[in-house]
């Protein structure tokens, strides 16, 4: 909030809606005219949150990926500010029942608009070749036995279909060595993510959208984007040094380090403790 700070009667975009806690927080400062666009991409989610739209509150069932369309679309403006908040929310570990997490047995999908006809964690793990399993292991999970799992995986699901998330949490754990990471995190951690980010092209989208970000913002426009892992970081910092370095530069950089969660805040909410702040100003 101290690096949006909204204005009374300012506009701002939240790309990741989810349930809506930045959003109404956002929303006290700018009263009484100021107005949110909340992007939400999961279908399940946004129909929960249909009967909270006002006219204050906007709120579109799709990817920030398509940012600049719905800008345009909803004449939606001036903006004062644009806030990302990644990867996904308490409510799709625990009650979307998509197959993000391996502590429930679910269907192996992990789609955020829940659209089974596209690709899912399932065709992945299922149909794709090693060399490509291996790659995304390594490239998206930045996991150290992608070879080996690759392996495995391909020789166990020609004996059976992997269909759900306790059959894939099952066959890692007994691929991976007892010690593995030092016991800080479960052994299918780093698959999950690669698939999850695989399944919902979240890198690729999220390289699409921070320069549309830019576009859309007002001059003095806020940028403000939370990540939860390296490879979120490494383009959202990317993007601000690259901006903040152009001739004519766009942005100014207003965190020099990513802003982090402090123990208090992650005792209460031990999910913050890989959360990283970055934030600039449109110049």
């Amino acid at each position: 909030m101290s690096y949006l700070d909204p204005q009374p009667n300012e506009n701002f975009i939240d790309g990741t809606f989810g349930e809506g806690g930045h959003s109404l927080a956002i929303l006290e400062k700018i009263a009484p005219r100021g107005k949110i666009l909340g992007l939400e991409a999961d279908n399940d989610l946004y129909q929960r949150l249909l009967a909270r739209k006002t006219q204050r509150l906007i709120v579109v069932n799709d990817n920030f990926v398509n940012l600049k369309e719905i800008v345009k679309e909803k004449k939606f403006g001036p903006i004062s500010g644009v806030l990302l908040d990644l990867g996904i929310s308490s409510w799709h570990l625990e009650e979307s029942q998509k197959g993000f997490s391996f502590l429930r047995n679910e269907p192996l999908m992990m789609r955020l608009d829940g659209d089974k006809s596209k690709l899912t964690a399932a065709n992945i793990i299922n149909d794709w070749p090693a060399a490509e399993l291996e790659r995304i292991f390594r490239e998206y999970g930045e996991e150290r036995f992608a070879s080996k799992m690759a392996a495995a995986i391909c020789s166990l699901r020609n004996r059976k279909p992997i269909e759900t998330t306790w059959q894939l949490a099952e066959i890692i754990k007994r691929i991976l060595p007892p010690s593995y990471e030092g016991g800080r995190i479960h052994p299918a951690t780093r698959i999950f993510l690669a698939l999850r980010i695989a399944v919902n092209r979240e890198l690729e989208n999220l390289e699409r959208t921070l320069p549309q970000i830019l576009e859309v913002l007002n001059k003095g426009g806020k940028i403000c984007v939370i990540t939860f892992n390296s490879l979120e970081d490494r383009i959202v910092k990317s993007f601000l040094a690259q901006e903040s370095k152009a001739q004519p530069g766009r942005l100014k950089i207003l965190t020099k380090k990513p802003v982090m969660a402090g123990v208090e805040e992650i005792k209460n909410n031990p999910r913050s403790r890989s959360a990283k702040l970055r934030a600039g100003i449109k110049i």
